[in-house]
């Protein structure tokens, strides 16, 4: 009977998802919130927010970890903190790989979401401001709802480019088995040993089915977010 996925593999794709969910969980509010200030305010230094906040898709992701790395690291600023008042240690752990893959898909959440909410008719909210609606319940039951579309293809997004992230994950977490080694990684561990070819192909395989199912439905995501403006 041939080998589906070996337990090791399946441990691989478990962690990966687990992961990719994760970092999808960590970007969802502060991403909208973000994509909805860069669309909607006014504020001194917007333009250097907006360059931090697509950092991560410009700089090498190696640096990226490097730089998260020093921070979260047992010995980091932030790192020892946490470790020294709660016990959570970040860094060569699961939860790193989930922090780096957050980081380097919250550019791609906060893009959808900018987008999503430029693209809503900004009457509606000047008609709920005054109606009465504070500028909270605005955002919470006109703008939002309106870009929910937009907010959910980031979603679909960052989840994609969790699930794929290598260099920021492999520096910040490491290649540890079962506890930090993603299907990137697995694929990289696995094709720098003589008999991984056979293994690099399924994860590849995986891999290529679950970015595709991801892409796939942020097209989909996108075609219905289309119809929607463009209808009276």
């Amino acid at each position: 009977m041939p080998v589906i996925l070996t337990e090791d593999e399946i441990a691989v794709l478990a962690l990966s998802l687990q992961v990719a969910l994760a970092s999808v969980a960590l970007v969802a509010v502060p991403g909208a919130l973000t994509g909805w200030l860069l669309a909607r305010t006014r504020f001194p230094g917007k333009a250097v927010v907006d360059a931090l906040v697509h950092l991560p898709l410009v700089l090498p992701p190696v640096v990226t970890g490097y730089l998260l790395l020093v921070a979260f690291g047992r010995r980091g600023l932030i790192g020892a903190w946490l470790e020294a008042w709660f016990g959570l240690r970040i860094a060569f752990t699961w939860k790193g790989a989930a922090l780096a893959a957050a980081v380097m898909a919250f550019p791609l959440m906060v893009r959808a979401v900018r987008v999503a909410v430029e693209m809503t008719d900004r009457g509606l909210e000047d008609a709920a401001r005054t109606l009465g609606a504070s500028p909270l319940r605005v955002l919470g039951t006109v703008t939002l709802p309106l870009a929910a579309p937009g907010i959910l293809a980031g979603l679909v997004l960052a989840f994609a480019r969790a699930l794929g992230e290598f260099g920021a994950t492999i520096t910040l977490a490491g290649n540890i088995p079962g506890e930090s080694r993603t299907l990137p990684v697995a694929i990289y561990a696995q094709s720098q040993v003589m008999d991984g070819d056979a293994s690099v192909r399924r994860l590849v395989l995986i891999s290529l089915a679950i970015s595709l199912l991801a892409l796939i439905g942020s097209e989909w995501v996108a075609r219905r977010l289309a119809r929607r403006v463009e209808t009276p």
